[in-house]
């Protein structure tokens, strides 16, 4: 074992469900403040684009980001409304307190640690948070979907995450993720061992049954590294 990838939403930071068309309003309200029709409309158009976006990563695990939603729908790419936008989000984004003394174990061990993100945000929101919560530079790397063509459950994904770390085989990688199907079934699929989160509200349009078995669960992230010590050994 070398390295050890994380996912990030429900993984690194705790499940939070969020209304995804009241972050769409939030951004909708930045453009029309004084219209509520306009913004009730703009908002359910791009919700609904960016839950067709979603549909296809799902079914055909082709990546997207939001400039290409909101370009889709000819919604402008504001840079107040998509803070706005960000903003609403912002209650989602909180790393679980655990993630730094458990990553700070892991490199102690010896072993390269990143992360792999299905995402449709700019890598640098991503980053920006991760250095908000001190523990940017604690990851050897790290891959957001938004910068691939493909996302999880595809091994085109995962191979990039792997090649950010430095590893070459799949089987010297564990990843921790909180999805049977795109984060369990899709390294298992390519070789790497797999550690459940089971802790995510995922929605019902996202699951995709899978009959897969995880390596193993935690139910909390400073679990991991006993986890690990086993399987170092």
């Amino acid at each position: 074992m070398r390295a050890v990838i994380f996912d990030w939403g429900g993984t690194l930071t705790p499940w939070v469900t969020v209304d995804h068309l009241a972050a769409w309003r939030a951004y909708a309200d930045v453009l029309h403040p004084d219209d509520d029709e306009a913004a009730g409309k703009l908002a359910a158009t791009v919700f609904a684009a960016e839950s067709a976006a979603w549909l296809l990563v799902r079914d055909e695990h082709r990546a997207f980001t939001l400039a290409q939603v909101l370009a889709g729908v000819k919604a402008p790419l504001d840079e107040q409304a998509l803070l706005a936008f960000r903003g609403y989000w912002d209650q989602a984004t909180h790393t679980d307190p655990e993630v730094a003394p458990m990553l700070t174990g892991l490199r102690e061990r010896g072993l390269r640690t990143g992360v792999l993100s299905s995402t449709a945000w700019p890598a640098a929101w991503h980053e920006e948070v991760l250095h908000r919560d001190g523990v940017l530079d604690l990851f050897h790397a790290r891959v957001w979907s938004s910068d691939l063509e493909y996302t999880k459950p595809h091994r085109a994904a995962f191979e990039a995450a792997m090649a950010a770390v430095g590893v070459d085989d799949p089987a010297d990688c564990v990843y921790v993720g909180d999805r049977p199907y795109d984060d369990i079934s899709g390294a298992k699929a390519i070789g790497m061992r797999a550690v459940l989160v089971p802790h995510s509200d995922i929605p019902p349009a996202q699951q995709v049954p899978v009959d897969v078995t995880p390596d193993a669960v935690v139910q909390r992230l400073s679990e991991l590294p006993g986890v690990l010590d086993r399987w170092l050994t």
